[in-house]
């Protein structure tokens, strides 16, 4: 399989982190922006993408300098627990 050409090699500090979405963003030349997921980078996806050009940027990072994994948010389902005495 050949390698994807690569417009541009960012470093992951130089792109922007949204953590609501959990999506990091460098902005593309054709005004757009590259995207890639926190979870792609864990995997070990390193290439963004451009959803509107056919441009795409390798992302170098370590993965230490990803975020920390937030541990699963238990679901409160209203109900109180009353502790035994």
């Amino acid at each position: 399989m050949a390698e994807p050409s690569i417009y541009d090699e960012i470093e992951l500090e130089d792109l922007t982190y949204h953590p609501s979405t959990t999506l990091y963003t460098y902005p593309c030349p054709c005004g757009d922006q590259f995207e890639i997921t926190l979870q792609d980078l864990r995997d070990g996806e390193e290439i963004a993408v451009c959803p509107s050009c056919s441009l795409m940027i390798r992302v170098i990072f370590d993965a230490s300098d990803l975020p920390a994994e937030e541990p699963p948010k238990e679901k409160n389902t209203g109900v109180a627990v009353e502790a035994a005495a």
